[in-house]
């Protein structure tokens, strides 16, 4: 029991260590193939930010416990929203621009009932549909990098400035921590948390829709309350959705492509998803209640009450 703690404390430790020194290393290397700062927002920081939650559901899936492939990802999703979103917006309210609902919020959408579809179809995602999800995040970053052209006031990820004189042989070396920590953090969390359901008498699902989930949103979670705290410019609602539709299509896809992912436990359809999809679907009517286009306090509230609930619901379920 003390021993499974442990994996599951140190896996997200080591995923925490991992992803940063793979953003950086990514970025900084980015730099060296005179990669523009926008494009390495978009794209390249984007992708490593979502390497954590790739690399848990791809070692869930080798291991054969596909509900903590998909719970982690679906979890992930509704954490970004209901507690990620909610917290912060509670803490200091967040505006939210056009793009939100011109663009990003339908392709999260499509997303999310794209992989609804793929699910109920077959109770699986194949190589073929995790093929289509790649395909659809490909085009998805080149409309977003062609839209960003366009645009002046365009949000996206910060990029370190100092990653620009990184030498090669720093990058190597945060490369190879990086990625030695995401492979033994993915493989000792999803170890533990196995052990955890065991011990406990839960299942697979409700430990990854719910502890590995959050824990795979702390990190973004903790930079968003800090600097909400510090009255910065706390979170970017675009990139937070932007985060969705990476999990859907980067982490779902490629894993399924590696290995497809079955549906083991019929709540994930019945349940899981559903509110995922729920979380979705309600942040368009509470961005044109007033206050017009500010996420407010109390908007944030509902949405982490909701979250509450969910959580609490499926660990009673």
């Amino acid at each position: 029991m003390l021993l499974s703690i442990f994996y599951i404390v140190i896996g997200f430790v080591l995923l925490v260590v991992g992803g940063e020194y793979l953003v950086r290393s990514s970025v900084a290397l980015s730099f060296k193939f005179n990669i523009s700062k926008m494009v390495i927002g978009l794209t390249v920081v984007s992708f490593a930010t979502s390497l954590p939650e790739l690399l848990v559901s791809l070692q869930a899936a080798l291991d054969g416990f596909s509900d903590i492939s998909l719970g982690n990802v679906i979890g992930s999703n509704i954490a970004n929203i209901g507690l990620v979103l909610g917290i912060t917006s509670i803490i200091s309210a967040i505006d939210v621009d056009k793009d939100f609902y011109k663009f990003n919020w339908p392709v999260m959408l499509l997303f999310s009932l794209a992989l609804y579809v793929f699910l109920q179809s077959d109770l699986e995602i194949s190589r073929v549909e995790g093929g289509i999800f790649v395909g659809a995040i490909l085009i998805y970053l080149i409309i977003l990098i062609k839209r960003a052209r366009k645009q002046t006031n365009v949000t996206v990820e910060e990029v370190d400035d100092s990653l620009q004189v990184v030498s090669g042989f720093k990058i190597i070396i945060w490369l190879l921590i990086g990625g030695a920590a995401l492979y033994f953090g993915s493989d000792w969390l999803v170890e533990g948390a196995v052990d955890i359901a065991t011990e406990f008498g839960v299942s697979e699902r409700i430990i990854s829709v719910t502890m590995i989930a959050i824990g795979t949103s702390v990190p973004e979670l903790a930079a968003s309350v800090m600097a909400a705290l510090k009255k910065e410019k706390a979170l970017s609602l675009g990139n937070l959705i932007g985060s969705n539709i990476f999990n859907i299509g980067s982490v779902l896809g490629l894993t399924a492509l590696i290995k497809p992912i079955a549906v083991e436990s019929q709540e994930v359809l019945t349940k899981d998803i559903l509110w995922m999809l729920g979380f979705a679907i309600i942040l368009l009517p509470l961005v044109f209640l007033p206050k017009k286009y500010t996420f407010s306090r109390y908007k944030g509230l509902i949405i982490f009450v909701g979250y509450a609930v969910f959580v609490g619901l499926t660990f009673l379920s």
